[in-house]
């Protein structure tokens, strides 16, 4: 079983909606002004999925342009990883429904729940896959979500904060460099930090629940900040003695945005200069599970990278979950534009 094959990111494709919903457009509703949202959290705009549109639309169209730039059809994917907290229904896999979308015919396709972490999760179970015998296979793990349909308008720990998009990686066999071993964690004693409570089996669906608002987005705000500021020097910490090396080693940190502000924080006071931070939610928002593929592609889009890079990924979220690994940049990007 060949377990040394390289497995890198071929190419990168992302879906963000064109319709807009700015600062000025949210602040009223959630009782702050634009200023406030600005200033507290960094994000200028957000995006949302037009009427009719779901998590496995944008999810299509992102895997779509990402496979562009190789010249491969749809139906050469063999794995299918999709990664969200807004999946089109409770069951089947939002996966199933972006398989029948492409016309993936003989993908196997499922999705893993692991909120903003999900991309990195995924793409855990991809590189295992293609390193454990199926080296000459196509592995796609795309980020998706669809929050404006899980908001409350008046919550500003939340309205303000979260968009939609989708962010597609195509993973294969590449000749050198590639991913680091990716270090995964889970802490479920927090699980109810962030959460849409109801639908699921404990809270079905009923009257009582949408009148207690339990089908949009809870989150305690003071935790997740306090979470970030913990969990990222710690995962930066980790990935680089795993690979002993240094801060100054890395040519780029590509982490989950949840907002830039708190981003921008937690960097600093690792130390991290800011030219070697990517930074992308205020042009988005929390894409959730979408948010680092996202900053990935953006970043190779923008020419922050080039073969032999080493980058930095660092995902948190819900769960509360949490991962970490070296990527280092194995070819020049061929990507698709947003």
């Amino acid at each position: 079983m060949p377990t040394d094959t390289r497995v890198g990111v071929l190419t990168t494709g992302t879906c963000i909606p064109a319709d807009v919903r700015t600062n000025e457009e949210v602040a009223d509703a959630a009782n702050v002004t634009p200023d406030w949202i600005a200033e507290r959290t960094g994000i200028r705009r957000r995006h949302v999925a037009p009427p009719g549109h779901a998590a496995s639309d944008l999810a299509a169209e992102a895997v779509r342009r990402a496979l562009e730039p190789l010249g491969r059809p749809p139906g050469d994917i063999d794995l299918l990883v999709l990664a969200t907290s807004t999946p089109d229904e409770l069951g089947p896999s939002t996966a199933c429904r972006v398989q029948a979308l492409l016309g993936a015919d003989r993908a196997v396709a499922f999705d893993v729940a692991a909120a903003c972490s999900g991309w990195m999760f995924g793409a855990r179970v991809a590189c295992d896959w293609l390193r454990g015998g199926n080296e000459d296979k196509l592995a796609v793990v795309v980020g998706v979500e669809a929050y404006s349909r899980f908001l409350d308008p008046e919550d500003r720990a939340t309205s303000v904060l979260f968009g939609d998009g989708a962010a597609a990686t195509v993973l294969g066999r590449v000749p050198d460099g590639g991913f680091d071993p990716i270090v995964l964690g889970s802490d479920g004693t927090d699980a109810g930090t962030v959460l849409i409570p109801g639908g699921g089996s404990r809270i079905p669906a009923s009257s009582q629940s949408l009148a207690d608002k339990d089908h949009v987005i809870h989150m305690d705000g003071g935790t997740v900040r306090d979470f970030t500021l913990k969990i990222f020097p710690e995962m930066v910490a980790a990935a680089l003695e795993r690979g002993g090396l240094k801060l100054g080693d890395i040519d780029l940190v590509v982490s989950h945005q949840p907002n830039p502000v708190l981003l921008s924080r937690a960097a600093a006071e690792l130390g991290l200069p800011e030219d070697r931070l990517m930074v992308v939610g205020h042009e988005v928002g929390n894409i959730g599970a979408a948010s680092l593929p996202y900053a990935l592609a953006r970043a190779a889009g923008s020419d922050r990278l080039r073969p032999g890079d080493r980058v930095l990924l660092v995902a948190f979220g819900a769960g509360l979950t949490w991962g970490s690994t070296i990527l280092t940049w194995s070819r020049s990007f061929e990507g698709a534009s947003s």
